[in-house]
């Protein structure tokens, strides 16, 4: 009886055991069903991202592959070869040349000390006749220099005789003919105004921006007949069309009605007979030109008095009171 309890015993607890390790496999095994569908879901996420890089990666990589490619052609290949070739020769020829200076230079180095040594007793003998040799030509250039100091003064002599004056100016009455806008200055006319001579004068004035080229035609103006001719951009110009001015507006002076080509302007006060020429160096017009304005009443003055072609009446300007006349 004992041993057939001991047996039961063992039975029961058999299969107590064996009840747990079934209950503790499946657990695990569910454990496992889990980590794996866990594991599944990640892998494929991440398997994505890494398709995606990989994708792009391989689309570089064809990219510098055809690069490579068209580098490696025999056509671009030869074309590297010949530069290559050329930068070598070059080398070569400026070595030779190297070379060649260098073998100079060492065939002159022994006799160099030889010469700076027979160069220094040459050197102390003509040290000492040094002095009286400058003593000889300063005496000499003395003399030129005296003769020369009364030339320089006769060219500054001043040649306009009197006073300078209104009267120097010889301006007169033109009518523009033919105007046409300067080939290369689009900013200036180029005029041919008749002054009563006989023939026409080429003037250039810069007045695009301010009087349209139909105003110009046929137009009577006031003319500095004695300005010095000169170029702008390239056209002669032989005068100058007097414009009463002001920054933002140029006005051309008008003569009076019924005056004609040729006729001068006068000044009461100041008579004489105008200068041959008005240029830098005499610098007339530069000393009359401050007193040249137009008064309250849009008349020309020069220091106040009025500027009038004889037995027609006075110049005038349109519209500006006060302001230079250039």
């Amino acid at each position: 009886m004992n041993r057939i309890r001991s047996f039961a015993v063992e039975c029961i607890s058999n299969s107590n055991i064996l009840s747990f390790r079934s209950t503790f496999l499946k657990s695990k095994t569910s454990n496992i069903l889990i980590d794996k569908k866990m594991v599944q879901t990640l892998t494929v996420e991440e398997l994505r991202k890494r398709s995606v890089q990989a994708q792009e990666l391989i689309e570089k990589l064809q990219k510098q592959i055809e690069q490579i490619k068209l580098q490696t052609t025999p056509a671009h290949m030869s074309e590297k070869v010949k530069s290559l070739q050329k930068e070598n020769e070059q080398l070569r020829t400026e070595v030779e040349k190297l070379k060649k200076e260098l073998e100079t230079a060492e065939s002159q180095r022994p006799n160099q000390p030889a010469a700076s040594v027979a160069a220094a007793p040459a050197k102390k003998t003509e040290v000492k006749p040094q002095p009286a040799k400058q003593a000889e030509q300063k005496p000499k250039e003395a003399k030129p220099a005296a003769e020369a100091k009364p030339k320089q003064e006769a060219k500054k002599a001043p040649v306009v005789e009197g006073e300078i004056d209104f009267s120097k100016l010889d301006v007169r009455v033109g009518k523009i003919v033919k105007v046409d806008k300067h080939p290369d200055a689009d900013s200036l006319y180029v005029e041919q105004i008749d002054l009563g001579e006989g023939k026409l004068r080429n003037v250039v004035s810069g007045l695009v921006k301010h009087v349209p080229i139909e105003q110009m035609q046929n137009r009577m103006v006031l003319v500095l007949c004695n300005l010095k001719p000169s170029k702008l951009r390239g056209v002669l110009s032989e005068g100058m069309v007097m414009c009463a001015s002001t920054p933002e507006k140029v006005e051309i002076l008008a003569p009076p009605a019924g005056a004609q080509p040729g006729d001068r302007i006068t000044c009461e006060g100041y008579t004489g007979e105008p200068a041959a020429e008005c240029n830098p160096k005499n610098n007339i017009f530069g000393l009359v030109a401050p007193d040249l304005k137009t008064d309250d009443n849009l008349n020309a003055t020069y220091k106040g008095v009025i500027w009038n072609v004889a037995g027609k009446g006075p110049v005038t300007t349109a519209s500006l009171k006060s302001v230079p006349i250039k």
